[in-house]
This record gives structure tokens, C-alpha cells and sequence, in this order.
């Protein structure tokens, strides 16, 4: 079950000639996975503060297709592909008016903030990434 979610391209994320500048994408990219995980209920301020839990990413692989422009609509959607003892692996795509403009293969890991060494995903966290497995719902 895939997450969805549409962001504007703003004036700020592009460059002089209007085209996205591609670490803009990055920013809007993390507060995409931050409005997921609070869709699942486990929003970052909880994870953060209450549960002591941080998502820090630790493999990211990009392929841009065509060029974003100032303006445009940016249509996310993010897969959950698997789920490790603390780690988890998403993968997303960006469309623009019906075009892809770039995917990303993404990998996050739950750490703990107080000793930033891996930690195991609480069992209700794992239960909620493990609801949208896409190999479950396909």
C-alpha cells in the first residue's frame, strides 16, 4: 500500500532558470518520509523526543529522468520494499504533470539517540511499515 503525497516545486527549490536544484528535492524528499511515518503513527516528534528513536538514512540512490520546473506539482509516492530488525528500504517516485521526473531507492535506520548505534524497530512501528509491504499487497 503506497503512500501519496503532493508537494509544490517553490521559487526557493530552483535555480536562477527555474529548474529544481536537485538538493531541494532531498529537503522535500525528508519531510515526504516524516508526514509517512506520522500517517502510520509514528510522527518524528514522538520518535524524537518521547521514544529517544532517530531515522537517519543510511544508503540513497537517485536517477533523475527529466528536469522539475518552478511551479510544478510534485506527485510522491513512497514504497515500503522491506523491513529489517531496524532498518527499512523504500523506494520512491516523483511525476510531474504525468511525467517521471526522478526515483529514488532509499534505505532509513532506526538508531538510538542516545548511544546513535542501530536499534530494533518498536514492535507497533514494525507492525505499521510492515502493514504497507508492497510484496503484501501485491
Amino acid at each position: 500500500m503506497a503512500f501519496h503525497t503532493t508537494r509544490p516545486l517553490r521559487f526557493g527549490d530552483c535555480d536562477p532558470s527555474g529548474i529544481a536544484y536537485f538538493p531541494s528535492y532531498l529537503n522535500i524528499l525528508i519531510g515526504v518520509l516524516e508526514d509517512f511515518f506520522a500517517s502510520i503513527g509514528a510522527d518524528w516528534k514522538t520518535l524524537n523526543q518521547q521514544r529517544q528513536i532517530a531515522t537517519p538514512t543510511v544508503r540513497l540512490d537517485l536517477t533523475f529522468v527529466k528536469p522539475g520546473f518552478h511551479a510544478d506539482q510534485l506527485e510522491f509516492t513512497l514504497k515500503v520494499m522491506a523491513v529489517g530488525g531496524s532498518s527499512v528500504s523504500l523506494e520512491h517516485e516523483i511525476h510531474a504533470n504525468g511525467d517521471l521526473l526522478w526515483s529514488a531507492k532509499h534505505k532509513i535506520v532506526a538508531t538510538s539517540m542516545t548511544t546513535h548505534k542501530a536499534c530494533a524497530w518498536p514492535d507497533d512501528i514494525r507492525a505499521a511499515l510492515s502493514n504497507h509491504l508492497e510484496t503484501q499487497n501485491a
